[in-house]
C-alpha cells in the first residue's frame, strides 16, 4: 500500500502524494496512522499558506491530531513496543536560550516544535500519512477499550481540558462557551466531566448548537448579544477566536468571574472592553495548547466519563482529503472531520 500523505505546498495548494517510506532515527518509532483530525491550523495552511506567524516556506505534511499503531519500535529501546496502539502528543518543548519560561509548563517553551507546524525551518512535518516516523517520547499508549478514531480526539480534547482548568475548579458553576466549533464542543464535554452545574454554548450556526445540546448544554445564537450579556456566567471560555466573541465573553462574565481566552485571536491589536473587565474585577487568563493533561484525557475518553459522542460528524478516507478539508471549513454542515488512513 503506498504511503499516502496530505501535503500543503502553498495557499490553495493541498496535494495528496505518495511519500517515501519513513526511515526512523534511533529514538523514533514507525507509526501506522489510523485516524487524523482536521484542525483549524490545518485549514489555515490550506487556505492561506500560513497559520498565524507560521508561514509555509517548503512543502509540509499536515496533521497533529493523530492516533495509530506502532509497527516498528524505537531502536534505542525507548517508547512503546511494536503493536501498541497510541495517541500522539505533538509537542517537543525547546527554550531559545534567552526567554524564561516555567519548567512545569512545557507548552510555554518559546522555541518549541509541534507536528505539522511551519514555525521553524525546516518545518516540523506532521502525521497525515499512512506511515510516519515519530519520536517515541510523543507516543502515549491507549487502552484497548478506546477506539482509535476516538483516540485521535485526545489532542484537541487536551486543549479544551487545559483551557477549562485555567479557570480553576468549575464544580457547581455556570460555564459559558463562546463558539461551539470542535474545540468549543470539547470544552462543553470537559465542563460536564468536571462537574459544572450549568453549561451554555453560543454559536452562529444551528448544527453546533444542536451538538452542544446533545451534551447537556443550553444554547443561544451568538447573534443574540443582549441575551448573552445577561448570562452572568462564573466562567466564560472564549473559543471562537473572534473579536465579537471576545466582546461577548467579557460582557457575559459575572462580577468577579473568569474569562479564559482559548480561541486564538488575530495578530496585533484587538479591541476589548477593558473598562468592563476592570470594574467587574474579572480574571482574564490565556490558554495555549496543553501541558501534562494528555494521559488524564486519554483515561477519561477510555472510561467514557469524557463524552465526545457526536462531535465527529464526518469521517472521510485520506485519498479524499481535499474534500474533507472543504467540509471541515464549513461550520454549518460539520463539526470535527477525521481522515481515515486505514483504507486501501
Amino acid at each position: 500500500m503506498p504511503n499516502l500523505g496530505v501535503v500543503a505546498h502553498a495557499a490553495d495548494d493541498l496535494r495528496i502524494e505518495a511519500l517515501p517510506e519513513p526511515v526512523p532515527a534511533a529514538d523514533e518509532a514507525v507509526l501506522e496512522i489510523a485516524f487524523g483530525g482536521v484542525c483549524g491550523s490545518d485549514l489555515h495552511y490550506w487556505r492561506h499558506g500560513a497559520a498565524g506567524a507560521s508561514v509555509l516556506r517548503e512543502p509540509m505534511v499536515l496533521g497533529h491530531e493523530i492516533a495509530g499503531t506502532v509497527v516498528v519500535a524505537a531502536a534505542d529501546g525507548t517508547g512503546p513496543a511494536a503493536g501498541t496502539r497510541v495517541a500522539v502528543h505533538p509537542l517537543t518543548p525547546h527554550g531559545d536560550g534567552r526567554t524564561p519560561w516555567p519548567a512545569d509548563r512545557p507548552n510555554l517553551a518559546p522555541a518549541s516544535s509541534y507536528l505539522g507546524s511551519a514555525l521553524h525551518l525546516p518545518h516540523t512535518q506532521g502525521g497525515f500519512a499512512r506511515r510516519v516516523a515519530l519520536p517515541a517520547r510523543l507516543l502515549h499508549a491507549v487502552p484497548d477499550a478506546l477506539p482509535l478514531d476516538v483516540a485521535a480526539l485526545a489532542e484537541p480534547a487536551a486543549v479544551a481540558w487545559h483551557g477549562l482548568e485555567r479557570a480553576g475548579d468549575v464544580r457547581g458553576k455556570r460555564v459559558l462557551v463562546i463558539g461551539a466549533g470542535p474545540i468549543g464542543q470539547l470544552v462543553v464535554a470537559v465542563a460536564r466531566h468536571h462537574g459544572a452545574a450549568e453549561v451554555i454554548a453560543t454559536d452562529l450556526h444551528d448544527l453546533p448548537r444542536r451538538i452542544a445540546e446533545q451534551h447537556g448544554a443550553s444554547t443561544l445564537p451568538a447573534t443574540d448579544a443582549a441575551a448573552v450579556a445577561e448570562l452572568n456566567a462564573d466562567v466564560v471560555v472564549e473559543s471562537s477566536g473572534t473579536v465579537p466573541g471576545l466582546a461577548s465573553a467579557i460582557e457575559a462574565a459575572r462580577r468577579g468571574g473568569t474569562v479564559v481566552l482559548l480561541g486564538l485571536q488575530r495578530a496585533g491589536d484587538v479591541p476589548a472592553a477593558v473598562a468592563t473587565a476592570i470594574t467587574r474585577e474579572l480574571t482574564i487568563v490565556g490558554s495555549f495548547r496543553f501541558a501534562d493533561e494528555f494521559d488524564d484525557v486519554i483515561a477519561a475518553l477510555a472510561d467514557g466519563s469524557l463524552d465526545v459522542s457526536g462531535i465527529v460528524t464526518h469521517v472521510l478516507p485520506a485519498d479524499r482529503a481535499i474534500e474533507a478539508f472543504g467540509v471541515a471549513a464549513d461550520a454549518s454542515v460539520s463539526s470535527k472531520v477525521l481522515l481515515d488512513f486505514t483504507g486501501e
